[in-house]
């Protein structure tokens, strides 16, 4: 079913005022502009190459791209300090470039390399970098609110002053988790921020359409727990929103809930074939591209010339190009890594069980035994991902004409390929 989106547009505006009358903020500084943009621009060119090594296959599972997102998630980011937290949804890839994970260790992680930022285990919806105190993206919806209010509880019970921001979508709002997170986070007055991303639909369905209240930042009002808006699509008006209820968490003890109002250009994930929404909303909203709008004021305003924007462009492409070729170059994780950094192994609990098992032998065994396991079910293993066509396809062409040939094949432990990085 159609929608107006002239007048979801008009929502957009941070004090849901009309288009024409938002608030327009200062520049900042000539530096500060730069930052925003490129990390901006980086994050748009990323997602978009993301998108066409997901078409190769190069990216498996599933692939949500936050493509017109961007000043939401930039803007919001760039108002937290570096030792507080992030928690994101499973469209997340923007959140962990904005707050510093290479996108080298990114593109690594969709690739399902050892070298990402989840070492391969994650993929595109379990991004996790602790150094950076980013704490993942979320496939549950709605499975961050919880464990951001256990990690804003961590913060006050030890005394810091750090925050917590949890971003999750506008479907979320509708899950048990977010009454549950709201009540705990505002009867401990913790240091939490909820932000909801409004990008207008829960996967295809419309907000009006699965939420009998539309406005978002009211919905936590009965909880203790009160809200804003900004505008989503205004990077400035995101940290500037941002800034305040950091602040009024951080220092005043109240949890806060801010909505984003923004727009997603793409599908809800790669597979979406986008049958809810017209091709006219769409462009409706792509009129008010963040990266489009903010480089024309600050060209406007002399801040920058077209060439400086052109050439930032070209950085950020430069920048993408080469996590590419990164991942490309970063191994599989190693078959005999399977059972690694299980959450219970059996040897640590009592009574002992066999928590994780191998069964892929005629010797099944304990899983956090799998590099000791011996040569069978390693040759199984190995025998399995050839025929999957997974893996380094080179090291297991060798191996088959060397078993061919009467050679000796690996047996006195775990296959591995020659530079260490298994399959």
């Amino acid at each position: 079913m159609a929608r107006d989106a002239a007048a979801t547009t008009q929502k957009s505006a941070g004090n849901g005022a009309a288009d024409g009358a938002r608030k327009q903020h200062s520049l900042p500084d000539k530096e500060t502009c730069k930052a925003v943009l490129a990390k901006m621009m980086l994050i748009r060119r990323f997602e978009e190459r993301a998108g066409e090594m997901y078409a190769k296959a190069k990216i498996g599972g599933f692939l949500h791209l936050c493509i017109g997102e961007e000043a939401t998630i930039v803007g919001s980011t760039q108002a937290m300090r570096d030792g507080d937290y992030l928690l994101s949804t499973y469209r997340e890839h923007g959140q962990a470039i904005a707050r510093g994970t290479p996108p080298n260790a990114v593109m690594a992680e969709l690739f399902g390399r050892v070298d990402g930022c989840s070492k391969g285990r994650g993929g595109s919806m379990h991004l996790f970098d602790f150094e950076r105190r980013f704490l993942g993206g979320y496939g549950i919806v709605g499975g961050n609110l919880p464990l951001a209010t256990g990690v804003a509880l961590q913060c006050d019970y030890n005394g810091t002053d750090d925050a917590v921001v949890c971003m999750f979508g506008d479907g979320a709002t509708n899950q048990g988790t977010f009454g549950e997170s709201m009540n705990m986070a505002a009867l401990w007055k913790l240091p939490v921020v909820f932000m909801v991303i409004n990008n207008q639909f829960g996967m295809g369905t419309a907000l009006e359409r699965h939420s009998a209240v539309t406005d978002l930042s009211k919905k936590a009002e009965g909880y203790g727990v009160p809200g804003s808006q900004c505008d989503g699509m205004d990077v400035l008006d995101v940290h500037a929103a941002t800034t305040e209820v950091l602040r009024k968490a951080r220092e005043d003890r109240q949890p806060q809930l801010l909505e984003a109002v923004t727009y997603r250009f793409r599908g809800h994930s790669m597979a979406d074939p986008e049958e809810y929404r017209t091709k006219d909303e769409v462009e409706e909203w792509r009129r008010r591209d963040p990266i489009a709008s903010f480089s024309k004021r600050l060209v406007e305003e002399g801040v920058f010339e077209d060439k400086d924007i052109e050439e930032m462009d070209a950085q950020a492409m430069a920048t993408v190009d080469e996590s590419v070729q990164f991942a490309d170059n970063s191994p599989f994780p190693d078959l005999d890594s399977l059972y690694d950094d299980l959450y219970v192994l059996g040897s640590q609990v009592k009574p002992q069980g066999w928590w994780s098992v191998d069964e892929r032998s005629p010797e099944p065994h304990r899983g956090e035994e799998e590099r000791e396991a011996g040569r069978i079910p390693h040759e199984l293993a190995e025998a399995g991902a050839a025929y999957a066509g997974v893996g380094e396809a080179q090291e297991r062409k060798r191996r088959q004409r060397q078993s061919q040939g009467g050679g000796q094949a690996e047996t006195s432990g775990p296959a591995r390929d020659q530079e260490g990085g298994g399959d």
